[in-house]
C-alpha cells in the first residue's frame, strides 16, 4: 500500500494531517483514508519545517500501521534534501525515522532553489508550471514515472489534491 500525507495549521498550535492509502499507482480514489488533528505544533522555522510537520505524519502513521501492515511507498508535500549536498530536509527525516525501510518521494508545487540536480521537474497535463519530484530509498526516475503515471489530466494528481483538500474540510 502506498500513502501520501498532507498537513494544514490552523490557530497557530494545530494541525490536521490526512493520509491516503492507495494499492494502484492510477487509482483515481484512495483505498483508505486518516486523519489526525494534533494540539501543540511547533511554529514554523526556515529551514526547519520538519520540526513542525515531522511529529504530525508520525502521529498519524501509527494509526495507519495498525490497519495496513505492509507499507511500498510515502510521498509527501515537500522535498526530500534541502541542497545539493544532500542536506536533510522532511522527507529524509521521515526517511531516517522509518528506519530507511520505507521508500519516501517529495512532490514540492514550489522551487526550492538550493536543489538543483536532486530533483526532476514535472510537468502534467498542459500546465506550464513544474511539480519537483525528489526522493530517498526510491531512485528519483523511478519516483517521477510514478508521481506522473498518478490519477489526473492535471497538474496535480487527483490523489495529492484530494489530500491537499481534505486538510482544510475538518
Amino acid at each position: 500500500m502506498n500513502l501520501v500525507f498532507d498537513t494544514y495549521y490552523f490557530d497557530g498550535d494545530k494541525a490536521n494531517t490526512i493520509c491516503l492509502a492507495f494499492e494502484n499507482w492510477y487509482a483515481e480514489t484512495a483505498d483508505f483514508e486518516f486523519s489526525e488533528v494534533k494540539n501543540g505544533v511547533s511554529e514554523y522555522i526556515p529551514g526547519e519545517f520538519y520540526k513542525r510537520e515531522l511529529p504530525c505524519i508520525l502521529s498519524l502513521l501509527d494509526t495507519v500501521k495498525t490497519q495496513i501492515n505492509d507499507i511500498s511507498c510515502i510521498v509527501i508535500d515537500g522535498f526530500v534534501y534541502l541542497d545539493d549536498e544532500y542536506k536533510a530536509g522532511l522527507g529524509k527525516r521521515l526517511f531516517y525515522s522509518l528506519k530507511e525501510k520505507i521508500p519516501v518521494i517529495g512532490v514540492a508545487k514550489t522551487n526550492f532553489a538550493t536543489v538543483e540536480k536532486l530533483k526532476m521537474e514535472l510537468f502534467r497535463g498542459e500546465s506550464k508550471t513544474p511539480l519537483y519530484i525528489s526522493s530517498v530509498g526510491i531512485e528519483i526516475e523511478t519516483a517521477f514515472g510514478l508521481i506522473k503515471k498518478m490519477h489526473g489530466n492535471y497538474r496535480i494528481p487527483t490523489l495529492l489534491k484530494k489530500v491537499d483538500t481534505l486538510t482544510r474540510e475538518f
